[in-house]
């Protein structure tokens, strides 16, 4: 055994096959690289008219395309015949196709999702219980890392059937900070004061100018929403802000939470 493989090696190599060999792997390793340059190049070109997840997709659908016809010049160049691994290709992928139908319906979806362009590599977004940045959009599934910084991955199936709230799609946020008052409260002194507290909040924008209202009369007391404007990239904060301010606020003027009460009575 290992004295055929010496001499088919010796054949091989008098008959010249390790050129063709070198010829080939110079062929990939050329193409790589021009792939690379060339879908690097391509991106940073349009850069200024694409957003990151176009651009991501702007490369790598330049870059495998070259890459797979280096590789076809390369397995050219070893003499092997092309036909034979495009009919194999072809059925394997008509036996994929029927065996992974959600994996279809995956790769429809995500075409729908990038050409919509409902949301971006880098916005915040909510779907479901997931909260959180998106790392990319590919055509089988969305990545998002959440606040506590896990890694989700959301078929594209669901994204398409699910409700999704982009956090990051406008400039400007309102954050409504819900509170509840008891029915003495005089309403007029408890709209100064938030607006005192408002006014306070540096990054608290003036225009659009904060909304407070009387919501709704509950059993124990009354709701107020006490609603605030700002820049979305401080609205966490912001917002944290305001809540620990109202709190103080009304504490200092001594308005408290209703709280319910109940009468025990004992039979006579």
């Amino acid at each position: 055994m290992i004295d055929e493989l010496w001499n088919a090696a010796q054949s091989w190599i008098a008959s010249g096959g390790w050129k063709s060999f070198l010829r080939a792997g110079a062929l990939l390793v050329f193409g790589a690289l021009v792939a690379k340059l060339v879908s690097a190049t391509l991106a940073r070109t349009l850069s200024a008219r694409l957003d990151a997840q176009r651009a991501m997709l702007l490369r790598r659908g330049t870059f495998y395309p070259i890459l797979l016809l280096s590789l076809f010049a390369a397995l050219r160049e070893l003499g092997l015949d092309l036909s034979v691994f495009l009919g194999a290709a072809g059925i394997v992928t008509v036996a994929i196709g029927f065996a992974s139908q959600t994996s279809a319906s995956n790769l429809i979806s995500g075409l729908f999702l990038i050409g919509e362009g409902a949301f971006s590599v880098g916005d915040t977004i909510q779907v479901g219980e997931v909260f959180g940045e998106v790392l990319s959009i590919d055509l089988m599934s969305v990545k998002v890392r959440t606040f506590d910084n896990l890694y989700v991955r959301i078929p594209n199936e669901t994204m398409v059937k699910a409700n999704v709230t982009n956090l990051s799609r406008f400039a400007l946020r309102r954050a409504d900070l819900v509170i509840r008052v008891g029915y003495g409260t005089n309403l007029d002194r408890l709209r100064a004061l938030l607006e005192e507290v408002a006014d306070a909040e540096p990054r608290a924008l003036t225009e659009p100018k904060p909304l407070i209202f009387v919501q709704e009369f509950e059993p124990t007391g009354v709701r107020v929403q006490f609603s605030v404007w700002m820049r979305r990239e401080v609205f966490i904060e912001v917002r944290a802000r305001l809540q620990a301010a109202v709190r103080t606020k009304l504490d200092e003027a001594g308005i408290a939470a209703p709280f319910a009460r109940w009468a025990a009575e004992s039979p006579a």
